[in-house]
């Protein structure tokens, strides 16, 4: 294992973060392109059946909708692409850098879903324009997450780097929170006509608008001091962070790896609801557009006060006894809802879902940034966050749909989430006893 050698760099690198307060700029530049990001994977999710209909017709409704989620999944495969090239392009042209390119990438591939031209007026055309869109979407939001949470915890100070990690995540929650929005007003304004006609293009137009201000606002910020001190120590050397990564730190991104994947899955579980709810529980659509916005709320607005926590009582001692009540709660609570499916059961529940996410998500950014040293922290963050959503994030609705076909209990979902919170466990677990993080 190559913690011994590892994990007390990290640990040294924080020590050397600056003290003073970041000025609005920066955290505003980091998580405008996460919010973005997260609001599209909502507005794709939660629009999932109408998408489906569009780009994907069939004689079978359930196949559309399998086939929209494939490509859902599809595109996150791409991901772990965007997170080397673009992870390597942070670590040598710095975060700023890197995250402006990730939102202008996205930026493109919003457009062209706003933008594209349904099946009954191109016919295959309109789904392989769709599945580019997503692969230019999933190729960005590869390289996001790790230039972001790099740019926040280097720019935080030292005694709140759970706090500013926390806001990372927080910005996915107004993402979820925005997308819940637009489909609740559009589906209780508009027909089932109108939504499938233009409709459900309107989020996507709404996307368009955060970018220009994203941009400017990543412009205008400065690049991390801890970057320009590693910067100025390596003047006219020419190492390769993935390559790094691959020969040293293999250990660091499976551990990694493993502490996101509860948390990755939840999420997902949380914008998977909708449909679940139309299509296992006999609820309206609305209804659960009415518990991911529950979800956003809380996931939003309750993260930071968990990463103000987290840094005083313990990052790892939060995570574990969420992670616990994961492993323990989620079967239980998925089997209470399909056998009494009501809107005030699924709120309790989807609430709960969310309050035990974000005490485990909220110290994570940090966690994550400490395991890796500055000379790969970018590439390392993008490669271990984009893996473990593609693997156990991107496809958990279609692997949530398939364990129900499988087993035929509307309760499967929740064996899903105990078998990666077990995962989780152990990650932590490694994070305690091999790199001696708190």
């Amino acid at each position: 294992m190559q913690s011994q050698a590892e994990g007390p760099a990290s640990i040294a690198d924080s020590s050397r973060r600056h003290t003073q307060t970041p000025r609005w700029r920066e955290p505003v530049a980091a998580l405008v392109g996460n919010t973005l990001e997260w609001f599209d994977v909502g507005v794709y999710a939660l629009f999932a059946a109408t998408i489906g209909r569009v780009f994907f017709p069939s004689s079978d409704p359930n196949v559309s909708l399998m086939l929209a989620f494939a490509t859902f999944g599809a595109t996150y495969l791409i991901r772990p692409v965007g997170a080397v090239v673009l992870g390597a392009y942070a670590d040598r042209a710095g975060r700023k850098n890197s995250m402006t390119l990730s939102l202008s990438l996205m930026a493109i591939g919003t457009l062209m879903m706003a933008a594209m031209p349904s099946y009954a007026a191109v016919g295959v055309l309109a789904p392989v324009g769709v599945v580019v869109a997503r692969l230019i979407q999933g190729f960005s939001a590869g390289g996001e997450f790790g230039s972001a949470t790099a740019f926040l915890t280097e720019h935080a100070p030292r005694r709140m780097r759970a706090l500013f990690g926390s806001l990372q995540f927080a910005s996915q929650g107004l993402g979820t929170i925005l997308g819940s929005l637009f489909g609740y007003y559009l589906t209780v304004s508009l027909s089932a006509s109108e939504m499938q006609a233009w409709g459900w293009r309107i989020p996507f137009l709404f996307g368009l608008l955060i970018v220009p201000a994203g941009l400017y606002v990543r412009h205008a910020v400065d690049e991390t001091p801890e970057f320009e001190q590693f910067r100025a120590g390596r003047e006219g050397l020419q190492v390769n962070p993935f390559i790094e990564l691959l020969r040293t730190q293999k250990t660091l991104v499976l551990i990694a790896v493993g502490s996101i994947v509860v948390s990755t899955a939840s999420t997902f579980i949380i914008k998977y609801m909708p449909s679940y709810a139309a299509g296992r529980l006999g609820l309206a659509e609305s209804d659960g557009f009415v518990a991911t916005l529950l979800a956003g709320c809380i996931l939003t607005f309750a993260t930071p006060i968990a990463g103000y926590l987290a840094d005083r009582v313990g990052r790892i001692r939060l995570m574990t006894v969420a992670a616990a009540f994961y492993l323990i709660a989620s079967y239980p609570l998925f089997c209470l809802l399909a056998a009494r499916p009501s809107v005030t059961v699924l709120l309790v529940i989807v609430g709960a879902i969310a309050i035990i996410k974000v005490v485990y998500y909220a110290p994570l950014p940090s966690i994550m940034a400490d395991i890796f040293p500055v000379t790969t922290r970018g590439t390392g963050l993008n490669l271990s966050y984009n893996v473990g959503v593609t693997a156990f994030g991107g496809f958990a609705p279609l692997i949530s749909t398939a364990l129900i076909g499988l087993t035929g209990s509307s309760a499967a979902p929740g064996l899903y989430l105990v078998f990666v919170s077990a995962i989780s466990i152990a990650a932590l677990a490694a994070v305690t006893f091999s790199l001696k993080l708190r």
